[in-house]
């Protein structure tokens, strides 16, 4: 059995970048059972960002799936708790 590939999320995770990493997104949560985001070299986000990550990890609970942090960036943290988010789990 081979260890479920890490998804590396962009430097920046705006709403210029969001639609180009959208279908990559998806097809590696459609392509692994576990998965397993490092978002260590995040250090831009905006709301549209925020929002991507939110639907994609409630596209993995519906399926079924579980995923795991490796590394979040405190910017995606501070991003979270400034928009006054509960639930979102790093």
């Amino acid at each position: 059995m081979k260890p479920n590939p890490i998804l590396k999320l962009p430097a920046e995770l705006t709403i210029s970048e969001v639609s180009e990493f959208k279908s990559e997104f998806i097809a590696y949560i459609d392509d692994n059972e576990e998965i397993i985001l490092d978002g260590s070299e995040v250090n831009r986000i905006d709301t549209v960002g925020i929002q991507l990550l939110l639907s994609a990890l409630m596209y993995v609970s519906k399926q079924k799936k579980s995923y795991i942090w490796h590394t979040p960036s405190s910017i995606i943290y501070q991003s979270v708790k400034q928009l006054g988010m509960k639930g979102f789990s790093f």
